[in-house]
Parts: C-alpha cells; structure tokens; sequence
C-alpha cells in the first residue's frame, strides 16, 4: 500500500471516528432521555456510522479533491519534464508531495528568472563595450576625414598624414570585426578545425620570432623553457592554436613591465594531453577581474589597455579555441606579481 494512499484512508479513518463518536454521543443521550436505551443498538449503530462514514468520507476524497488537483498535478509533472507529462509517476492525493514538487519547481524558476536577469545585465554590457570599441575608430576616421574636406588636403603633407592615420583607423575597425566574425563563427561551428600533427614547440620559437620587436621595445625577454628542448608533437588546430599562444603572448608583453620576462613551458599532463603554461612577471590581475577575463571586451586596466591597442577580444578568442578544441584553459595570478595562462593539448595521434 502506497503512502499516499495511508495517509488518504488515515484521514478517513480520523473523521469517521470523530464522526461516530459525535453521533454515538448524541444517539446515547437523546435515548436515555426517551427511557429507551439499548447497549447493542449503540453498538451496532456506531459500528454501522463508522463504516458508511468512512466509506462516504474516502469517496469523496478520492472524487473530490482528487480531481481539483489531478490538473496542479500535472502541470507540475509537465513543467519539471522536457519532454512533457510523464505518465510512469502516478496521480497521487498526497498534498505533501504536491507542496514539495511545487516547491521545487519555485525554485528552478527562481535560478532561471536570476540567470536570466544575468544574461540581460551581460548583454547590455556588451552591446554597449562593442559601441565603444567601435565608436573610437569611426570617430577618428571621421575627424581626419572631415578635416581634410574643410581644406587640409591642399597641403600635402598634412594630406597624406592625416590618410595615414585614417588608413590605421579603418584597419582597427576591420580588426575589431574580424574578431567578432571569427568567435561567433566558433560558438556556431561554422569554424571547422583543420587538426593535424605539428610540433608545439617549434609553433612557439615562430610566435617568439613574430613577436621580437614587440617584446623589444619593453625589454621583454620571450623564453622557453630549457627543459622543452625535445620536440613535442600534438593533434590540433595549427593556425588556431599559434593565435592561441600569439594573443597569451601579445597580452603578456602588453601588461607586462619593462624588463621583464616571459617564459613558456611545455609539460607533459597524462599520456594523452600535454599543457602550454606561459608565465610572466608583470603587474599581474587582481581577484576580482579572473572570473570575467575571459569576456569579450572585457579590460582590467579601462584606461591603459586601449592605449596599448588590440580589439579586447584576445583573451575571448583564445577561450573559444581552446574549447573549440575540447580541452580546458586555466589562469593563476597574484596582482603584483604576475600570471599564468596554461591550456592543455591533446598529443599526437
């Protein structure tokens, strides 16, 4: 016998006998009153009001309040399954199951209506970020632009200035939505990855190569690990990955002090994955800025970072890679004294 089913005969039971004991009470008193009193038919008479109580009582429970919240019952049964009412879990009168699934229930939709609301703060924030972003270079296009119109362009020297610095403007903006393109490309799967065998470390000595300059003009020493002196073959994404590893390292000079270093290393995780940990000794992140690093446009630094250029996408795209590839990317850091980006690979096939 289901619980449901005690708990519904339990109240039954409770009111018929309070019912009977009522009934026997007055039935006793109103036939000693007429001098007619009779133990048996007392007896017989409570026994008979306790059965056709209870009887009355369970039908009516089962008809009455049974069909009141048969409908409660499965909206809630529907709401809570994906795929519409689930015909396995039986109707039940229990009302404290019934508190409890809607219980349930209030609380899930409490976590949707707050993840909701977050979704809606998020997409506010970055509609208005990518305003931003695109609102500088437009406006810089625009004023070089107009000030030629106004008459500058018959000097030539200011002339060809000024296309220059409209020309750099434009490669900003072009920039900007190529990254864009490229994540939203990634989160739909339009970007295929082209996986194949390639050496990890000879990527990194290329991006070190592309980035010299960079890394000059702050002192910024760009080293691999001594021990990573072997060559070590992974199965992934090459193009994909030496942007992954260009934006860890273009982010790492950007931030990083004068003088300083930034050291690679490459480590092998399992006999299955390798991990890429690129560490530097620059200003490092505070606390409160490591969850949201990873969002597109997101800066620490509101200021100082734009001055530095990039399209406040690197870190984004990198994440985006990286899970495109199924694997996991981490960062440790300690404000004033540096960070570490590490994603793991998958090693060759």
């Amino acid at each position: 016998m289901s619980s449901s089913l005690k708990k519904t005969y339990k109240f039954a039971g409770t009111t018929a006998l309070l019912l009977t004991f009522f009934l026997t009470l007055f039935l006793s008193v109103f036939l000693f009153y007429i001098d007619q009193f009779n133990g048996k038919l007392i007896i017989l008479s409570s026994l008979f009001c306790f059965v056709l109580s209870f009887i009355l009582i369970q039908y009516r429970v089962d008809r009455y309040i049974f069909k009141r919240i048969e409908k409660i019952y499965n909206d809630v049964i529907f709401l809570e399954s994906e795929t519409g009412p689930v015909n396995s879990v039986p109707l039940s009168t229990d009302l404290d199951f019934l508190s409890k699934e809607l219980s349930k229930y209030t609380r899930l939709k409490k976590m949707e209506l707050e993840s909701f609301r977050a979704r809606e703060e998020f997409r506010k924030e970055f509609v208005g970020n990518v305003a931003h972003e695109l609102k500088t270079p437009l406006f810089t296009v625009q004023g070089y632009i107009a000030t030629l119109l106004d008459g500058a362009m018959e000097d030539s020297e200011v002339l060809e200035k000024y296309l220059k610095r409209a020309d750099k403007g434009v490669d900003r903006l072009i920039y900007i939505v190529k990254d864009l393109d490229m994540i939203t490309k990634i989160e739909f799967g339009d970007a295929k990855l082209e996986k194949t065998n390639f050496d990890i470390l000879e990527l990194i000595n290329n991006v070190f190569e592309q980035l010299e300059m960079k890394a000059k003009k702050k002192n910024i020493t760009l080293s691999l690990d001594e021990l990573s002196t072997c060559s070590v073959y992974v199965h992934a994404d090459m193009e994909r990955i030496q942007q992954v590893v260009s934006n860890l390292l273009v982010n790492s000079i950007k931030y990083g002090h004068n003088n300083g270093t930034t050291e690679v290393n490459v480590e092998s995780l399992n006999k299955d994955k390798v991990v890429v940990r690129i560490t530097d000794n620059g200003e490092g992140i505070e606390e409160e800025h490591i969850p949201r690093l990873f969002e597109r446009f997101y800066r620490v630094d509101k200021s100082g970072a734009r001055s530095e250029g990039g399209s406040g996408l690197g870190l984004a795209i990198v994440k985006h890679i990286i899970e495109a590839h199924e694997e996991k990317i981490f960062i440790e850091s300690k404000y004033g004294i540096g960070s570490e980006f590490s994603f793991t690979l998958q090693k060759q096939e």
